[in-house]
């Protein structure tokens, strides 16, 4: 079991640079040290990656990519696959270092680097992108609770007009009912509310 990521196979890094020395290089040393490494010399090959079941854990990126730039991706990674990232450059100029942060990158390494520097990197940066996935569902979960409990308490409000009921009767309503229907209460009170606003 990866001790990282709580999987029971090897974390799976894509090393995404259009040096072949540097990928291959870097792709013996991970795999040494018990990664799965997938490599890509462009961005139409990482995507090519994404598009099968063999979903990366962790993707390392060239900064500078011909056709497309690493920075691009990066934030596709982000936004549509939501796959933490590493920034791989020749370049460390603050500006370089700045836009990857701002990208969301985890790391920003500078080339040459040495894979006995780059496994603890990646080992930090797959045990933080497991902290932001946590901290991620959590929020989702809180929001869906949240959105729950307003429209339950729309619902109620709907019913106490309409039907010109109190409160408790009212909630004890919208229970009913979705005991009678087998749904989540949350479910009829959101069908309710979209009624009654006319969606």
């Amino acid at each position: 079991m990866n001790e990282n990521t709580g999987l029971t196979r090897p974390s799976r890094i894509l090393l995404l640079d259009d040096e072949r020395l540097i990928l291959a290089t870097l792709g013996r040393g991970l795999r040494s040290a018990g990664f799965e490494v997938l490599t890509a010399e462009s961005v139409e090959e990482a995507q090519g990656h994404l598009s099968t079941s063999e979903r990366p854990d962790l993707a390392i990126l060239d900064v500078n990519l011909p056709g497309s730039s690493g920075l691009e991706f990066a934030l596709r990674l982000r936004e549509l696959d939501r796959i933490p990232f590493l920034m791989l450059s020749a370049y460390s100029e603050p500006a370089y270092v700045e836009q990857a942060a701002q990208c969301g990158a985890l790391a920003y390494l500078v080339k040459p680097i040495d894979v006995l520097q780059l496994v603890p990197e990646v080992h930090a940066a797959l045990a933080r992108a497991t902290e932001i996935k946590e901290l991620r569902d959590a929020r989702e979960q809180l929001q869906k609770a949240l959105d729950s409990e307003r429209d339950i308490s729309m619902a109620v409000g709907v019913l106490i007009v309409q039907r010109r009921i109190p409160r408790k009767a009212a909630f004890e309503w919208l229970r009913q009912s979705a005991r009678q229907q087998r749904r989540r209460i949350a479910l009829v009170a959101a069908d309710l509310v979209r009624e009654a606003e006319g969606v």
